[in-house]
């Protein structure tokens, strides 16, 4: 059971960490550590072709790594809207995203959490992190802290405790460039 201080300590020093988010547990790390990445994608046994999301605590924290020139006005509009929330929208990535977070796109999934701890994680680590659900590929999504330690707990360096924003299933994704629903919220 770790705390915040503790987190940040793991995710400073490339290690992979569990957290709760507005309706499951995510597991996450430095987006800008391809080693914490790739440790992150053998802990879920998850290809990286398939890319990560990126949740941050304000939009600052994602700029650097999205492209919005090819984002209409009123779609950023709606996106900005939709923000802080559990809504994640999928959208060009900048030159500098990792395709190591991208996957085999060139578009990269991100969110503003309006989740207090996520908020708080963020904020003291200074970025966004990257955030998938804590469970093995395949596997239902962890929404306790109990479910987050008996299927990842000896793989993450920490597990932020705390609760979950209790929503009962992960964030609605949305594609920025055509506004169709990916998967429902």
């Amino acid at each position: 059971m770790s705390d915040l201080l503790e987190t940040l300590e793991a995710l400073h020093q490339g290690l992979v960490v569990g957290y709760p988010t507005e309706g499951v547990f995510g597991v996450g790390c430095d987006p800008d550590k391809p080693a914490a990445i790739e440790k992150l994608l053998t802990i879920k046994q998850r290809p990286k072709s398939k890319g990560l999301i990126l949740i941050a605590a304000n939009f600052a924290q994602l700029a650097p790594y999205v492209d919005l020139s090819s984002i209409d006005a009123s779609t950023q509009e709606r996106i900005f809207a939709s923000w802080p929330g559990p809504v994640t929208w999928v959208l060009p990535a900048s030159e500098i995203t990792s395709d190591w977070v991208t996957g085999q796109f060139d578009t990269v999934a991100v969110r503003v959490s309006d989740h207090p701890l996520v908020i708080q994680l963020c904020e003291g680590f200074g970025k966004p992190l990257i955030s998938t659900s804590a469970n093995l590929s395949g596997q239902p999504s962890a929404t306790t802290y109990a479910e987050v330690e008996q299927q990842l707990g000896d793989q993450l360096a920490a597990i932020l405790f705390g609760p979950t924003g209790g929503r009962d299933k992960p964030s609605a994704i949305y594609d920025g460039l055509t506004g169709r629903v990916i998967r429902e919220g």
